[in-house]
């Protein structure tokens, strides 16, 4: 088994085995909230003036958090969760069942680094926490351009390891516990922006102990 089917095997039994406590889990509070808040700032800032409906996928959707928090806001948002595991599905689409907003939420089970839309399907892709995760980083930014209509945003957040505390986060302490994991410097994720044909590409910085870094382009 190769590298790469090494890292999509190795999480996809994570992450259908932590599907059941997923939701309890700390890294709710220390790292996912701080990063679906982000999204949902970056959002009401681009669209608050905008009354017509877009659409929006979240690759990586996990048990559909994000996509249920988005839903629960006043903008009109189609969602589309996208995870390599069917069990983190099963369970994001539980929930969405439980609140009654599958009208307004689906859930596909997929590889990120092979979307399954047609070109010009979305108007924003947001991706949180699971990039460390793609065997091939660049293939998954080419394949979220490539199902962006222009002027359309991709919105990336992940593990920053470009301070000390974030490289004894991320580069020694998760490493060591989930092995097979890339967390890219951030000149590496702006090369990848920019080289799927991404303009107007900006970053910012969340948290401390555990530093995320949001990346934002435009189609």
């Amino acid at each position: 088994m190769g590298k790469a089917e090494t890292m999509r095997s190795q999480a996809r039994r994570e992450f259908d085995t932590w599907a059941g406590s997923y939701d309890r889990s700390l890294l709710n509070r220390f790292m996912f909230r701080p990063s679906y808040l982000a999204f949902l700032e970056e959002l009401h800032r681009w669209r608050k003036d905008t009354p017509e409906p877009f659409h929006l996928l979240d690759v990586g959707c996990g048990t559909g958090t994000f996509a249920g928090m988005l839903a629960a806001t006043s903008l009109p948002a189609e969602i589309v969760g996208l995870d390599y595991s069917a069990a983190m599905c099963q369970v994001a689409s539980g929930k969405a069942h439980q609140v009654g907003m599958q009208k307004r939420v689906r859930f596909v089970t997929a590889d990120s680094e092979h979307l399954p839309f047609a070109d010009g399907s979305f108007d924003v892709v947001t991706c949180g926490n699971s990039f460390h995760h793609y065997p091939h980083q660049q293939n998954v930014v080419t394949e979220v351009r490539r199902i962006l209509r222009p002027g359309g945003r991709f919105m990336l957040i992940d593990g920053f390891r470009d301070n000390i505390v974030g490289w004894v986060t991320y580069d020694v302490i998760i490493a060591a516990v989930e092995k097979h994991v890339h967390h890219a410097p951030w000149s590496a994720v702006d090369g990848y922006f920019k080289t799927a044909g991404f303009c107007e590409v900006r970053r910012r910085k969340l948290n401390y102990w555990f530093p995320l870094l949001l990346t934002v382009g435009t189609a």
